[in-house]
């Protein structure tokens, strides 16, 4: 999933000719470009998507925004962070087998066999 990221604007500098800022998301840091935002100014709260600072936006809402990515647990997620929780990284559980022990979507081994399929011309009989 692509979120726009609300964070504050820490710095901003020239990269030949490109305007480029230092922003921090609620802890993390990440250099985003402001070539879509060239009026942006250090303490500014700005909406950052794919490295990209989009609008401009204010602090109560970032800062609800950022509590609210965080609660679901998808904000180093979102600025490709590693997840701060080890249990995060995790195997994904495995589908249940289906009955009779068989992997999903394969019949158990005892099942009886699926009826035969008609044929002919559109599959009609």
């Amino acid at each position: 999933m692509c979120l726009g990221v609300p964070g504050r604007i820490e710095e901003i500098r020239d990269e030949q000719g490109t305007p480029m800022a230092a922003v921090d998301f609620g802890g993390i840091r990440k250099e985003v470009c402001l070539a879509y935002l060239p009026e942006a100014e250090v303490g500014d709260y700005t909406l950052v998507h794919v490295g990209f600072a989009i609008t401009r936006i204010d602090e109560a809402s970032a800062l609800e925004t950022l509590e609210l990515i965080r609660s679901m647990g998808s904000l180093a997620e979102e600025l490709g962070e590693e997840p701060a929780d080890p249990r995060a990284e995790e195997e994904p559980a495995q589908p249940a087998a289906a009955p009779g022990g068989a992997p999903p979507g394969h019949p158990a081994p005892d099942a009886a066999p699926s009826p035969p399929q008609p044929t002919g011309a559109g599959g009609r009989q």
